[in-house]
């Protein structure tokens, strides 16, 4: 997939940091020595972590380098490196492991989560924030889009660079004979959103990337304004004339055993 753009990623920084705070908030870590962020982005959750453990050696990892300059950019103490979570193996032992927004991105969870969960030392902690929106109105919307005979043949099967999350309860289960305590939880966000395109916006940032990286400049513009009738559809104004983007999240954390 082409490299992701920080500017529309950070158009929405607000309502995109909002979970990466609250799965931090429910971490009991008193003072990690090392933690990483996988897939880090622009560096909004790195900050978080070195906020809150200022004494901690924090490191954020992503496979976009137009990511990790921002991040750079943005935390020009902290330590960013270029790596694929498929294949990330820590150097050192850290004691957290935090991944928000990233692991919907990488196959295999069955495989993915017990070895990522391996990594923190006994008493550290796996948190997990991930988007369970591939079954909403915005993402049926650019599957269907993607089908019309103006864009098949380009885009292909964009469906394949992200697949379903599994269960709550299958998270739980891969984690728990190994964990102190597994937290799982959902969130549904309703992040209201200005007009239609402000929709769209939000989407290309992240989750409308992989269809419209092969597109021509005019069928791009032509996909959007399709998605975009969509999407003014699938999300009407409110009393207010405000759109209400709904938003569905999972988040998990697991304690090792001491």
């Amino acid at each position: 997939m082409a490299d992701w753009n920080p500017g529309l990623y950070r158009r929405f920084e607000a309502e995109r940091t909002r979970p990466a705070r609250e799965l931090l908030a429910r971490v009991d870590l008193e003072a990690p020595r090392l933690a990483f962020d996988l897939g880090c982005g622009p560096g909004n959750s790195t900050e978080l972590l070195v906020t809150r453990w200022p004494q901690a050696e924090v490191v954020g990892t992503d496979n976009s380098e137009a990511m990790l300059a921002s991040a750079r950019e943005r935390l020009p103490e902290s330590r960013f490196e270029l790596s694929d979570i498929a294949t990330w193996q820590p150097e050192h032992v850290p004691d957290l492991v935090y991944a928000n927004a990233a692991l919907q991105w990488v196959g295999d969870h069955a495989t993915l989560f017990p070895r990522l969960f391996a990594s923190p030392a006994p008493g550290g902690v796996l948190a997990v924030q991930m988007p369970d929106n591939l079954g909403e109105p915005s993402h049926d919307a650019m599957r269907e889009v993607a089908s019309l005979p103006a864009y098949t043949s380009a885009i292909g099967d964009a469906t394949s660079a992200r697949s379903r999350i599994l269960s709550p309860t299958a998270y739980y289960d891969l984690l728990a004979c190994e964990a102190a305590v597994v937290d799982v939880w959902q969130t549904t966000y309703h992040h209201p959103m200005q007009s239609p395109k402000s929709i769209v916006d939000w989407l290309r940032g992240t989750g409308l990337s992989p269809f419209l990286e092969t597109l021509s400049e005019d069928h791009r513009a032509g996909f959007l304004a399709e998605y975009g009738q969509r999407m003014a559809a699938a999300y009407p104004a409110r009393s207010d004339g405000i759109r209400l983007l709904t938003f569905p999240r999972l988040f998990i954390v697991a304690t090792r055993r001491s």
